[in-house]
């Protein structure tokens, strides 16, 4: 979800008030009387070399938005265009709104950087249990924490933000406590958290409440939930076998302080603004001109080598900051952060001495044209000869892509050709668990086999060599991977790996079939009408919708399988399908429901109210 973790995931498995109105208008309208000599003609350019649909940009100069205006379309096909005003993800640019959120309430007095993380999230552990006593609130918003990326437990997946930060302790270290650099999704979850948990705010309302508010980014949001048809909103696109199509949305409200924001490019320059002004925006402070500096300061330090190296190609020096990477250009400090999530990719960027500052929003999956158009851009207000950076990148961009095709060739080369399944295809179906990533499923139907591993990564198998199987998922972005099963002494496929980068130290082993619950307690009809409804939490983007169907009480969760209720007390349902200790209670008042706890083994359990 950085500017190169979405090239990564796609080559790792082909596969983030009417004064108001008067001042913005103002400022946009003085900024088409300081347009960059000839900036249209190359970003037009730009979009058809790198074939993205639509891009849009907005630059800040002194406090003042000099440039906003869109190019190409919001989506593929259609006339509509980008302005400055459409919606885009903005990925893990997202990471220094969490940052700032953490600042306003060291601020606040309400914590302190240095503070341990259990002192906010008590149940909080990660593998190591020296790294879970040491770990501080820096540690989380500066990818140190020695973890590898394991952002599969929430790509795609079925598990809610707590569910996710318990599966952390399953999460083998790849490096030492703050020794090494490494690019963590999962530690500004639990940066999250503890905004939720000391504010007594989720991360979503105190986004909204403390940054979006006072900065009239009265379009931004922190889920693509509330995105509405009738909204200026850009559509994702992906490359897919070397045509550029249309995605859908991915749903990231599970990782969201990690990168769920979307937004325009006039609300993200207010953004951009506050940066540049150190906490301050239109002489309203938001948080202090010392926690500004904080966040700005080198916390961790990147080696400059590939990737990295590839796309900062000026660079001395590269740092990780708070939320923010920092390094060197033409002499100045440059603050910047991109993001990308499926079909999207952005970038904002200031350089602090000049008091310039950009954001820039694409809609097109992995591309690195943002990045170019940053240099570009700051190279022409810097007074730098003009250079070509679209077209430098671009090359070294597609050198990236040849070395992803021939590692496929290679793949393909190494096939052992004539092979046969050791066991006839039915042999392998079954339901296989590891306690990371939870449970990956192998059907056999009508001959062939299929795979579920989440809702994400649904595809069929296809034999490759010996016990190995190539995996074509539905999804567009997903692309294939492949698996292998491995017998054990009867002869029977105990084990699967899934062949992708950090699985092979996480196998899925077999577990046996589930039978359905057996009700305990008989209910009628009437009976259990009482206990349809929607359910909801302040604190958790979960919702339940309890619903009648077929004379069944039935649990329905947005993405997720519909859930049979089995009564086995009054008030209390196993849930058919889910993992054994699961179970829905109802806590009844007057013969009206109060509230619904799902109950989650040995997970935390989540209490909802009826939704007004």
């Amino acid at each position: 979800m950085n500017k190169i973790s979405s090239m990564t995931l796609q080559r790792s498995i082909r596969f983030i008030a009417p004064l108001l109105f008067v001042l913005v208008l103002s400022q946009l309208a003085y900024a088409q009387e300081a347009p960059l000599n000839g900036f249209d003609d190359y970003v037009n350019k730009a979009l058809r070399d790198w074939e993205v649909p639509g891009l849009a940009i907005a630059v800040i100069k002194n406090d003042q938005i000099v440039i906003a205006k869109g190019y190409g379309v919001r989506k593929l096909g259609e006339p509509t265009p980008v302005n400055e005003r459409t919606l885009f993800a903005i990925g893990s640019s997202s990471k220094a709104f969490t940052a700032a959120s953490i600042a306003m309430l060291v601020d606040e007095g309400k914590l302190k950087w240095d503070d341990p993380v259990t002192k906010y999230l008590p149940g909080f552990e990660v593998y190591d249990p020296y790294v879970t006593r040491e770990l501080t609130v820096r540690d989380l918003l500066t990818h140190r924490s020695g973890l590898q990326r394991g952002d599969f437990v929430w790509y795609g997946s079925e598990y809610d933000r707590d569910e996710i930060l318990r599966r952390t302790r399953f999460l083998k270290p790849t490096w030492s406590l703050r020794s090494t650099f490494g690019y963590q999704n999962l530690m500004f979850l639990a940066a999250g958290q503890v905004v939720a948990k000391v504010s007594g705010k989720s991360w979503d309302e105190f986004i909204k409440q403390r940054i979006f508010a006072p900065l009239a980014m009265a379009a931004s949001n922190t889920s693509i939930k509330d995105l509405r048809p009738s909204d200026n909103v850009a559509s994702p696109h992906a490359k897919i076998e070397e045509k550029v199509e249309v995605v859908p949305w991915r749903n990231i409200d599970n990782i969201a302080p990690a990168g769920s924001i979307n937004s325009n490019a006039v609300d993200v320059a207010q953004w951009v603004r506050l940066q540049l002004g150190e906490g301050t925006y239109k002489s309203q402070r938001l948080f202090s001109s010392g926690v500004a500096k904080e966040m700005h300061t080198p916390q961790t330090i990147i080696r400059a080598e590939p990737p990295y190296s590839l796309f900062y190609p000026e660079a001395h020096f590269l740092n990780y900051g708070l939320g923010w990477f920092l390094s060197d250009y033409s002499g100045r400090k440059l603050v910047e952060h991109g993001g990308a999530i499926d079909g999207m990719r952005a970038q904002v960027a200031l350089i602090p001495e000049e008091k310039i500052g950009l954001v820039i929003l694409t809609n097109l999956h992995g591309t690195a044209l943002p990045v170019a158009l940053m240099y570009r851009t700051f190279d022409a207000f810097l007074g730098a000869t003009p250079r070509d950076w679209s077209g430098e990148l671009l090359k070294t961009f597609k050198g990236l892509e040849e070395q992803g095709k021939s590692a496929e060739k290679k793949q393909e080369a190494d096939r052992i050709k004539g092979t046969q399944p050791t066991l006839t295809l039915e042999k392998y179906a079954g339901t296989f668990k590891n306690d990371l990533y939870g449970e990956l499923k192998v059907n056999h139907e009508n001959g062939k086999l299929g795979l579920r591993f989440g809702p994400a990564f649904t595809g069929s198998l296809e034999h490759w060599n010996y016990d190995t199987f190539q995996a074509r998922f539905t999804s567009p972005v997903a692309g294939k991977a492949q698996i292998t099963f491995s017998l054990n002494a009867q002869g029977k496929a105990d084990t699967v790996t899934l062949n992708l980068p950090g699985f092979s130290e996480y196998p899925f082993r077999r577990v046996a079939p589930e039978t359905a619950p057996a009700a305990a307690i008989s209910l009628s009809e009437d009976e259990l009408k009482k206990f349809a409804g929607k359910y909801d939490s302040k604190t958790s983007p979960v919702e339940v919708s309890v619903e009648m169907v077929g004379g069944k009480l039935k649990a329905v969760v947005p993405g997720q399988p519909v859930y049979t209720l089995v009564p086995v007390a009054v008030n209390r349902f196993s849930i058919e399908g889910a993992p054994s200790g699961f179970f829905i209670q109802f806590e009844m008042a007057e013969s009206k429901v109060k509230s619904l706890t799902l109950i989650q083994g040995s997970g935390p359990s989540l209490t909802l109210s009826p939704k007004q």
